[in-house]
């Protein structure tokens, strides 16, 4: 037996897995309220001796483990840029890629009032962009003036913009108490994109610092490494779930929703080219695999905004489901109440389970609307044609639902609806006749984890685990075994 655990450090939950890496076998998983806000190691070592009553392992299996992060509020990225639809747009894209929550976006000339928010927003990274190669130097040296003499709450900052520029800005920060580095413009040219650079440079500042000052440098005597954010984790598993290995085929296109506690994240690995002629698509190009935060839509720590939300749709004449009782406010209460004290996060029954069950699909729903493209038409010379802006991915044959509130729901078809197309809003591209599947076990984050090892066995393992909701047994084709096990296979 070849035991390895891996462990998602959440912001409402700790998780662990263990696998058998020699039998490709799920051992077991648990979970426990994360302890971030004291001591992180508290909650993991609870969650090591309930796994332990499941699964025999011992110091060499938790010094080998490995994690991801989301805790402590993730990891918290201000984009600011000159063009808001193009180099902060592009920055964006890179801080999302790399498992971010955005929680600010800035444009143009940075003012004294927006240098404050910044400071008070403490974000882990300030990415600062702006011109592409060669072009504007002007906003982004401004910017960079602005940044460095800016407060406590400003420390790491990633430069990736116009490559000119770069030895003006750190001739600005030098002598600044800032960590400054530079890395490759996520706009090069107009509307070409570059975010793997920085996307690569702000996952290793992660890593290399931004954990140390969340407090989970606390476990690095415990475990292996944390080596990665846990959306990033998961962005890996869905594009090997998608894409496959050479003797190991992938699902193909596919749209994955996690709700957790704090975010709703979706992630789309599809092409999303307009589906029809007379379509023409504007804004900056989409990535193949694209993830989008909804840091409003996490089902614990945002219930007020999930409420408001479904308050909105039910004026509107859009109401999801029957309301889950007369007496909201007691049924959101016995929501979170349960939420943290049942085994998987997520109520099973009473006023909770039905609470939950409402707002799981308003979060997906919403998240789902904001991740699409969009149509908008417009009358020509030549007739009506329709700008797209974003993926269509009406044509998707793939959804999975992963997160607690989806994988433990008690009826994760009905959450997973909000995922669907609607005939009442034809202009946003959502797909129209998908195939539901279910991370059953919730285990996909950890998948990714052995993906940065072992890619075979995690195809494997996500082939048995990410299955369709309606059927006990998978309708998905057999998997080909073949290539070799070793480390990338």
């Amino acid at each position: 037996m070849d035991t390895r655990l891996f462990i998602d450090f959440g912001s409402t939950f700790t998780k662990v897995v263990a696998f058998d890496l020699e039998s490709e076998q799920l051992l077991g998983r648990v979970q426990v309220p994360s302890t971030v806000e004291t001591d992180i190691s508290v909650g993991l070592e609870e969650a090591f001796e309930l796994l332990a009553q499941e699964v025999p392992f011992g110091q060499e299996e938790r010094h080998r483990a490995v994690a991801c992060s989301s805790a402590a509020g993730g990891l918290r990225v201000v984009c600011v840029g000159l063009v808001p639809e193009y180099t902060t747009e592009a920055g964006r894209r890179a801080a999302l890629g790399a498992g971010a929550k955005i929680v600010g976006t800035y444009s143009y000339e940075l003012s004294a009032a927006e240098v404050k928010e910044i400071e008070d927003l403490a974000p882990d990274i300030v990415l600062l962009t702006g011109g592409t190669d060669g072009g504007n130097k002007r906003v982004i040296l401004h910017n960079a003036a602005l940044l460095a003499r800016a407060g406590a709450g400003v420390t790491n900052v990633i430069v990736a913009g116009n490559k000119g520029a770069y030895d003006e800005v750190a001739a600005i920060f030098a002598g600044s108490s800032k960590q400054v580095i530079f890395t490759a413009n996520v706009m090069p040219e107009i509307g070409v994109l570059g975010v793997e650079a920085a996307n690569h440079a702000i996952r290793d500042l992660f890593i290399s610092r931004i954990t140390e000052a969340k407090g989970i440098n606390r476990v690095r005597g415990l475990i292996s490494e944390v080596s990665m954010p846990t959306p990033a984790a998961v962005l890996e598993a869905a594009k090997l779930l998608a894409d496959g290995l050479p003797g190991q085929p992938g699902l193909g296109e596919l749209l994955l929703i996690d709700v957790g506690g704090a975010t709703t994240d979706v992630y789309s690995v599809a092409k999303g080219l307009p589906a029809g002629g007379l379509v023409r698509m504007i804004g900056l190009p989409e990535p193949y695999a694209k993830r989008t935060v909804e840091g409003d839509l996490g089902l614990y720590h945002n219930l007020d905004t999930l409420v408001a939300l479904a308050e909105r749709e039910a004026q509107a004449g859009t109401e999801l489901l029957p309301r889950p009782g007369a007496d909201a406010p007691s049924a959101l209460l016995a929501a979170q109440v349960e939420m943290l004290g049942s085994r998987n996060g997520v109520p099973q029954g009473g006023a909770g389970a039905a609470c939950q069950l409402f707002l799981a699909r308003a979060a997906v729903r919403s998240a789902v609307d904001r991740h699409v493209g969009s149509l908008r038409p417009i009358v020509t010379p030549d007739g009506e044609v329709m700008l797209q802006k974003g993926k269509d991915l009406t044509k998707l044959r793939w959804v999975v639902g992963s997160g607690g509130p989806i994988c433990f729901s008690t009826d994760p078809v009905t959450v997973l609806k909000g995922a669907v197309f609607e005939p009442a809003r034809p202009l946003l591209l959502k797909p129209k006749s998908p195939t539901f599947l279910l991370d059953r076990d919730y285990v996909l984050f950890a998948l990714g984890l052995l993906a940065q090892r072992n890619q075979g066995k995690a195809l494997r393992l996500m082939r048995k685990h990410v299955l369709p909701i309606e059927h006990e047994r998978s309708a998905l084709e057999p998997v080909t075994v073949g290539g070799s096990d070793d480390e990338g296979s």
